[in-house]
């Protein structure tokens, strides 16, 4: 399978200056659900304020892209080091045609494994009646 660099970048509480990732996270069958640093980001389809997933435990909002060509992730009134997974360090400069990595721009780091069957617990357990209560409709 392919390897899909993505910029991730939280953006609740934050706002253009959140922590920021790149790496190759993990994808459910419907593509709808990222896998990344022991997280489940789902889509918010369009309904989120800043960010265009939400973390399934959370409720965080996560704004989750393609990695662009130019190394210009961060929006432009953001700022900060961008972590990188040491992984894909390689994969990156590849992608970016750079020889090397800004170090002023960039903190290499180990990302943490997702536990996939976690999430789907979460997901498929059985809703009780203090559950559906304490959701808004």
């Amino acid at each position: 399978m392919e390897q899909t660099l993505k910029y991730i970048e939280l953006k609740s509480g934050f706002g253009d200056n959140g922590p920021a990732w790149i790496g190759v996270p993990d994808f459910s069958k419907s593509g709808r659900t990222v896998y990344f640093n022991n997280k489940a980001l789902k889509s918010s389809s369009g309904t989120g304020i800043a960010g265009n997933y939400y973390d399934l435990e959370t409720g965080d909002e996560y704004w989750v892209s393609g990695v662009k060509k130019d190394g210009t992730d961060r929006h432009w009134a953001g700022g900060g080091k961008i972590m990188i997974d040491r992984n894909v360090v390689d994969l990156y400069l590849d992608h970016v045609n750079f020889n090397v990595l800004d170090k002023k721009q960039f903190e290499i780091v180990d990302i943490l494994p997702t536990d996939k069957q976690r999430f789907s617990k979460i997901e498929n357990q059985p809703l009780t009646e203090t559950t559906y209560k304490n959701q808004s409709i």
